[in-house]
């Protein structure tokens, strides 16, 4: 796995180069400092499998880097890595098109869950999002990158899970056709509908009622919400990465 990371301060960038080299003997990690020097990359080598972005760089919008690569390089998926842990941040991003959000102050068991389920084909949201995207509320908690600390010293902002009684459906109990989910599954991915309607050789408009029915099936009102919404179902339910179903 060859993973492009974005970072200006050279401190977090060296430990996250650190911690995302242990995933694997076969993983390259290059880092760079500022959004010029990430996009000279790409020009240079964009046969990158994977890159994790800042928000906040010297010379660039986090955001707006984050649309640009998504538009240049539609097949590399970008996670976000942030010390922010807002959930106006979070949504954001992946409305954005970033295929997960990892906040800076998260576990190395986090991060490496998260690159594997984006690696794998899955949205990663936050545990800390959990009921996000059914309307539960959620706490702020500290923002020290977990690189930074001692190794047992990373928190999972376990306090803003939804309370037990809470519980989330299962995304195989929705009751989604199999023609609507696959296009829940390009919509994970991150596809407008015109994408969608070319690969599954459908109208534009026939997406659109699809796209209209799974919103309704997941309880939700937004393409964004969906995708929270099965990201907390997956991660709730032990962290493996959802497929639709076989036609």
């Amino acid at each position: 796995m060859k993973v492009l990371l974005v970072d200006d301060h050279p401190l977090v960038l060296a430990a996250l180069q650190a911690v995302i080299q242990t995933i694997g003997s076969d993983t390259t990690v290059v880092g760079v400092d500022s959004a010029a020097g990430a996009r000279a990359t790409l020009r240079e080598d964009p046969d990158f499998d994977l890159v994790l972005l800042d928000l906040s760089l010297g010379d660039a919008d986090g955001f707006e880097v984050l649309v640009e690569f998504r538009a240049a390089y539609p097949a590399v998926p970008v996670v976000v890595v942030s010390a922010s842990d807002r959930a106006s941040d979070v949504i954001r991003a992946i409305d954005s098109g970033a295929m997960g959000f990892v906040p800076k102050k998260s576990s190395h068991g986090e991060l490496h869950e998260a690159l594997r389920m984006v690696m794998t084909g899955s949205m990663y949201v936050p545990p800390s999002m959990l009921g996000l995207a059914f309307g539960s509320s959620r706490l702020e908690g500290d923002t020290v990158p977990a690189v930074m600390r001692p190794s047992g010293e990373a928190p999972l902002g376990a306090a803003a899970r939804p309370d037990p009684h809470q519980k989330l459906p299962r995304i195989e109990d929705v009751g989604l056709t199999p023609r609507q989910a696959e296009v829940l599954s390009l919509l994970l991915q991150g596809l407008p509908n015109k994408l969608i309607a070319r690969q599954l050789n459908l109208s534009v408009e026939t997406v659109k009622d699809h796209v209209a029915a799974v919103l309704r099936a997941l309880g939700v009102s937004s393409r964004t919400q969906a995708v929270l919404a099965v990201s907390q179902m997956t991660q709730s339910q032990g962290g493996f990465s959802w497929r639709p179903p076989q036609r």
